[in-house]
């Protein structure tokens, strides 16, 4: 069964600018842009700038088309969370008797995360960021790699790769508990001089613990 027509929209505020041509949105804001497309849905989007709304329709979608609506819009929200706001990924280094040593270097596409003696191996973990991602290093907590960025998918996909880097194998991992253990990110503050409440105030809201690198 198709259902004939299905509509949401997506509420944008004031200090974001946003562009919509041809299935492709981009979203302008405090801390830059990005641009994304949807050219692969077969469905309208028109964008309503007077109520500052984004229309997304589908013509006579069947169940899973349906829900590709909805992933659309959150793809939308989150770009204009990133502009305004931003991402940041916390990733802890665990280990249990070779100290993992990271560093960040700059290579010739951006910056690069090398971890060496991981598990004691002599062989040096080469991870490069993607565009738009930055990495440093905590200047308040042992052992701790922050990866921030205004784009979540690429923030994540950093982090994801990082922990893959480290995953575990041919060994039981309830005894080698080696690795990365990541936080996602909480949202972080749009000014300096509002870091600390921010921070407070968004960080249970959208904050998810993964056990990764155990396996």
């Amino acid at each position: 069964m198709k259902t004939i027509l299905s509509t949401r929209y997506v509420e944008y505020p004031k200090d974001v600018t946003i562009e919509v041509n041809s299935r492709v949105v981009k979203v302008t804001g405090t801390r830059g842009s990005i641009t994304r497309e949807f050219k692969h849905q077969n469905l309208d989007m028109q964008h309503m700038e007077e109520a500052r709304k984004i229309r997304v329709d589908l013509w006579f979608g069947n169940r899973k088309q349906l829900a590709c609506i909805r992933t659309i819009c959150s793809h939308i929200e989150n770009m204009i969370k990133g502009v305004r706001i931003g991402y940041i990924y916390k990733m802890r280094f665990v280990y249990s008797h070779f100290p993992i040593n990271v560093s960040l270097v700059d290579g010739p596409s951006g910056k690069v995360v090398e971890i060496r003696n991981f598990m004691g191996e002599k062989r040096v973990r080469k991870i490069p960021l993607l565009p738009g991602v930055d990495a440093e290093r905590s200047k308040d907590v042992k052992d701790q790699l922050e990866l921030s960025g205004i784009d979540i998918t690429k923030v994540s996909l950093a982090a994801a790769q990082v922990q893959q880097m480290t995953n575990i194998r041919n060994k039981d991992i309830r005894k080698f508990l080696d690795g990365k253990n990541r936080r996602q990110g909480y949202v972080t503050a749009p000014h300096p001089s509002s870091a600390h409440q921010e921070l407070t105030t968004a960080f249970p809201l959208s904050c998810r613990y993964l056990r990764v690198g155990d396996g």
